[in-house]
């Protein structure tokens, strides 16, 4: 039987496994996952040669998803989220489950990140009716990484980003201990700023954040 799409591109990945850079990258992850060893540079160049070969796959975004988050390699979600962002304008409103699983599932920083920012980011400016009812189940749910989702996929909306949104979510989470809602509110702020600064500077003054949170968003900012 032939190969599916993402096995021929799974065997590629294995044919140049890298042992020792794969305990490096493991490492480097707190030993949540297991590597082939492939650095990004070579991991971009295989994905990028084979859709050049064998154009993007026949397949919906939940099989995408649910397949290659099935591999056990951690390259194969850098290969999932790598289809999606190609494939991003075909997501159906009907693929928001999938979408979370890959949040959900597997979940460090290294996919949910990329995945708040550009795919969810993308779906909730699709269908922006969504939006309100999505950022609430997100921010008040028990999985830490839907809320920090909650608090990043605003990422790069610049002008677009809706200040209202952004303030709810860091009210509702300012309080929490967990580094990485800490980290993101201060993220999602700094980024922000480059758009407008003005904004960052007054919330950050009238709002009691924890210090890392008012670090990392007045990072870039000179302040008199």
């Amino acid at each position: 039987m032939a190969m599916t799409y993402l096995e021929t591109l799974h065997e590629e990945i294995q044919s140049r496994k890298n042992p020792a850079d794969a305990l490096k990258m493991a490492a480097y992850m707190k030993n949540k996952f297991p590597f082939a060893g492939l650095k990004s540079p070579i991991l971009k160049d295989v994905m990028k040669n084979h859709v050049k070969t064998y154009g993007l796959p026949e397949m919906s975004i939940p099989e995408i998803t649910k397949a290659s988050w099935n591999y056990k390699e951690r390259e194969m979600q850098y290969v999932g989220m790598f289809l999606v962002d190609k494939m991003k304008q075909t997501i159906r409103e009907e693929d928001l489950d999938a979408l979370e699983q890959t949040i959900t599932n597997k979940s460090w920083w290294d996919t949910v990140d990329h995945i708040a920012k550009h795919h969810m980011g993308h779906y909730i400016q699709t269908y922006k009716h969504r939006e309100k009812e999505l950022v609430e189940k997100w921010i008040h749910s028990p999985n830490m990484w839907l809320k920090r989702t909650a608090i990043l996929y605003q990422l790069g909306y610049k002008q677009e980003t809706d200040t209202d949104i952004l303030a709810y979510v860091i009210q509702q989470e300012k309080e929490n201990k967990e580094f990485f809602i800490r980290k993101a509110i201060g993220w999602a702020l700094r980024e922000y700023a480059k758009t407008n600064p003005d904004f960052v500077v007054r919330f950050v003054d009238r709002t009691e954040l924890q210090p890392l949170s008012r670090k990392e968003a007045l990072k870039n900012l000179q302040l008199t």
